[in-house]
């Protein structure tokens, strides 16, 4: 099974790592669904959620403000000027 290598940190923390089957994230030029095989990307992040549908449990909400979406190669880095865990 495909898979995406998840990461998402703020400037000064650690917000969520892991794998996962989709990356959802709103981004200056609209909204991004990130699959594996996704072809490499780099976008600017706008103010908004990010959802992760992780391999196993419940899907990941994060809010974010500002920052980059990063894809590659079936990773996925996510840096946020400030991002936390959020509620469904």
């Amino acid at each position: 099974m495909s898979q995406l290598d998840v990461e998402v940190v703020a400037a000064d923390h650690h917000v969520w790592a892991g794998q996962a089957r989709r990356v959802n994230a709103f981004t200056v030029g609209g909204d991004i669904g990130v699959l594996p095989g996704h072809t490499p990307v780099l976008s600017l992040l706008a103010a908004g959620r990010v959802e992760i549908e992780p391999l196993e449990g419940p899907r990941v909400h994060i809010k974010a403000d500002g920052g980059f979406l990063s894809v590659d190669s079936d990773r996925v880095t996510i840096v946020a000027d400030d991002a936390e865990l959020a509620q469904a």
